[in-house]
């Protein structure tokens, strides 16, 4: 039955008239109208629709709305804003270091995996900010790439590790 959740998304408390059940992607893009989640598979397996709940990743297509109370939810919108506050900084880049390494790496092709590729990767380097190649690849193992760019995925991580180092501009 639909009724008011209040959910934390992009560090703003935010009100929809959803029922708990509905799928956390839904909410996401219908209800709060953010464009980063994708609706990919619908069954968790590609990663399109990935968002992080507490800093961890979770595939919103199957994770009901009313689960995430009291979480705060961070989508590919709010990745900037995250970035700040981990880092201390008194406001927020215009894009995450891994956003810019993903247009400087030119990894986008279609575009569809970015928003899981760049959620899953800035968990990555949240945790490890000098993660190995094969760090890298057993982390963002389960993210689908249709176009097939993963070695620029991998490019993207590792120059925004640098970045984020202070050793990349």
């Amino acid at each position: 039955m639909a009724g008011e959740l209040k959910i934390r998304v992009n560090g703003a408390e935010r009100s929809v008239n959803a029922d708990p059940d509905t799928p956390l992607l839904y909410v996401l893009m219908n209800d709060l109208e953010l464009k980063g989640p994708r609706f990919g598979c619908g069954l968790a397996q590609c990663g399109s629709c990935s968002v992080l709940a507490d800093g961890v990743e979770i595939r919103s297509c199957v994770t009901p709305a009313g689960s995430v109370a009291g979480k705060s939810i961070v989508t590919l919108e709010g990745l900037p804003a995250l970035y700040a506050q981990q880092k201390g900084l008194a406001q927020a880049p215009a894009l995450h270091p891994l956003q810019e390494a993903f247009v400087e790496t030119q990894s986008l092709h279609c575009g569809y995996c970015y928003n899981g590729m760049t959620i899953k990767g800035a968990e990555l380097l949240s945790q490890n900010p000098a993660p190995s190649e094969a760090q890298i690849r057993a982390h963002m193992d389960g993210h689908i790439c249709r176009c097939g760019t993963y070695p620029r995925v991998m490019k993207a991580i590792q120059l925004a590790s640098l970045k984020i180092a202070g050793g990349a501009k």
